[in-house]
């Protein structure tokens, strides 16, 4: 019979938990003068949020990473560049070859990110 108002209270507890008020991770929630721990692992299992850890989607070397290198790099390493033969930047070979090195030249944490993604693939 006290099992019905114990569920309850715990579906009440976890269902404020997910509209954001979720103080940590792994919190410690007090309900009717009782702890009770609660661990939810939100991004795992909310369907509107993505997880920042995984990779879902692809990168693509032609939409994403050139674009990129064009800006940084177009003067000397695409078609007509003096070291384009060299190092042509329009192959995706040569970055994956080339891995981080390429970071001498670009700065943008986020075009970084994007190129490591891509090298990660």
């Amino acid at each position: 019979m006290r099992a019905g108002p114990l569920i309850l209270v715990l579906a009440l507890a976890s269902t404020s938990n997910m509209c954001g008020l979720v103080k940590s991770a792994a919190g410690s929630h007090a309900v009717g003068g009782r702890n009770l721990q609660a661990n939810f692992d939100l991004t795992s299992r909310s369907p509107g949020i993505e997880n920042s850890t995984s990779n879902t989607a692809k990168v693509d070397f032609t939409t994403q990473v050139k674009p990129i290198l064009q800006a940084r790099c177009q003067p000397c390493h695409f078609s007509g560049g003096v070291m384009y033969q060299r190092l042509p930047f329009d192959r995706p070979e040569t970055i994956k070859t080339l891995g981080e090195k390429l970071f001498t030249r670009i700065k943008d944490e986020n075009d970084r990110r994007i190129i490591r993604e891509f090298l990660a693939q």
